[in-house]
C-alpha cells in the first residue's frame, strides 16, 4: 500500500448538542483545548503520519466557519477538499457521502472531536505494512457499556456490539478507522438504526460477516472525545500536562510559576500564574491568580479574579469575583462580574441548556 494513495477523511458535521450553549454559535470541533481548535490537532495529525490529500465532511450549519478556520489546508502542510452532507445521518453515511472523492483508495477516517495523545502514526504503519480490509482503533474503559465494543478472535475482530448491557470486553471504538473500498458496499447494505442513522459500526460488522479482515489496533495513550464539558476540561488538563514553558509577554509584579505558556502581548500586573497553564495573545491579567490547568483564550481580561481547571474563550472578561471559578467552560465575549452596590443580588443573561452552580 503506497504512502501517496492513504487519504484522510475528517468528520466535522453535526449538531454538538452535548457542548451547548457553546455550540450554538461554533462549530464543536473549533472549541479550543490549551488554546488550540480540536480539529487542528486532528490535523496535524494525520500530516504527521503522512496524509496529505484530506476531505473534510462539514454540515450546512457550520461549515462556514470550518472552512474559514482551516482554508485550503496549507497552514498543516495538507490538501482540503470540503464534503458538504445534508444532515447528520451516521458515520456510515458520512462515508458514502465523500466516496466520490475517496475513489479507490484507502483512507483513514477521523472523527474531528477526538483528541489521541500519541497521534496516528503507528496506526497509519500497521495499516499499510499489513493490508486489512479495515482496521480498527481500541481502547480500554472502565464503562464499556456506554461505547461500540470490540470482540476479538485473536488478532481479528470477531464482532462489534453499540453500548451492550452486558459487555464481554472493556475495549471500546475510538474515533479513528482505516478503511479500503469494501467499506461501501458494507455502507450500502446496511438499514438505519433505531435512531435513523446508518451507523459505521453496523458497516463494519457487515466486513466481518462477508469474511472480510478487520484487524484492532489497541491504543495505549490517551484518547478523549470532546463531546461534553467534562471531557474538554478533562482533554485541556491532559493537553497541558505536555506544555512547554515560554514568556512571551510582559510581567509587571507578577510570577509564573512552573509549566506557563504566555504569548506576546499579555500584560500581567501584581498577579500569579501557576502551571500547567496557557495566557492567550492579547490578554490582560491584573490582581488575579490563574490556577493550574486553565487555558485563557485571546484578548481576554480577568481583574480581582481567581481562575483553576478551567478554559475561558477569547474577547471574555471576568471582573472582581470573590470565589475562584473552577471545573468551568466560558464561552466567547462573555462578561462575568460583581458590582460593589447593594443590595447584592445575580443577574444572569443564559444561554439554552447552560448550567450554572453557585457553591
Amino acid at each position: 500500500m503506497s504512502a501517496t494513495k492513504l487519504k484522510g477523511l475528517v468528520l466535522s458535521g453535526g449538531k454538538g448538542t452535548r457542548l451547548r450553549p457553546i455550540t450554538h454559535t461554533a462549530a464543536k470541533q473549533l472549541v479550543p483545548v490549551a488554546n488550540k481548535p480540536i480539529l487542528f490537532f486532528v490535523l496535524e495529525n494525520l500530516a504527521h503520519a503522512g496524509v496529505t490529500d484530506v476531505g473534510i465532511v462539514i454540515a450546512p450549519e457550520t461549515g462556514g466557519e470550518i472552512r474559514a478556520a482551516v482554508g485550503e489546508g496549507e497552514r498543516f502542510g495538507i490538501s482540503v477538499t470540503y464534503i458538504e452532507q445534508d444532515a447528520p445521518r451516521g458515520l456510515a453515511h458520512a462515508v458514502l457521502t465523500a466516496e466520490e472523492f475517496l475513489g479507490d483508495s484507502p483512507f483513514v477516517m477521523y472523527l474531528g472531536d477526538n483528541l489521541l495523545r500519541d497521534g496516528i502514526v503507528e496506526l497509519v504503519d500497521q495499516f499499510r505494512s499489513e493490508g486489512p480490509d479495515a482496521l480498527i482503533l481500541l481502547t480500554q474503559v472502565p464503562d464499556p457499556e456506554n461505547y461500540g465494543v470490540a470482540e476479538l478472535d485473536g488478532d481479528r475482530v470477531a464482532r462489534l456490539v453499540e453500548k451492550p448491557s452486558e459487555p464481554r470486553t472493556d475495549l471500546a471504538l475510538v474515533g479513528v478507522y482505516m478503511f479500503t473500498h469494501p467499506v461501501f458496499d458494507a455502507a450500502r447494505a446496511i438499514e438505519p438504526s433505531a435512531r435513523g442513522e446508518l451507523e459505521i459500526t453496523d458497516a463494519i460488522q457487515r466486513l466481518i460477516d462477508t469474511g472480510l479482515s478487520v484487524d484492532p489496533h489497541v491504543v495505549r495513550g490517551w484518547w478523549k472525545d470532546t463531546g461534553q464539558v467534562q471531557d474538554m476540561l478533562d482533554a485541556n488538563q491532559l493537553i497541558l500536562d505536555d506544555l512547554d514553558t515560554r514568556i512571551e509577554g510582559e510581567l509587571i509584579d507578577s510570577r509564573a510559576e512552573g509549566r506557563v505558556a504566555i504569548d506576546p502581548g499579555v500584560v500581567l500586573e501584581r498577579s500569579t500564574v501557576r502551571g500547567p497553564a496557557i495566557i492567550g495573545r492579547g490578554s490582560r491579567i491584573t490582581d488575579a491568580y490563574i490556577a493550574p490547568y486553565t487555558a485563557v483564550g485571546e484578548d481576554v481580561t480577568i481583574q480581582r479574579a481567581e481562575l483553576e481547571h478551567s478554559i475561558v474563550l477569547e474577547g471574555s472578561s471576568i471582573r472582581d469575583l470573590e470565589g475562584r471559578i473552577e471545573a468551568s467552560l466560558i464561552g466567547r465575549n462573555v462578561r462575568l462580574s460583581r458590582t460593589p452596590s447593594l443590595p447584592r443580588a445575580y443577574r444572569f443573561v443564559v444561554g439554552d441548556n447552560a448550567e450554572i452552580a453557585i457553591l
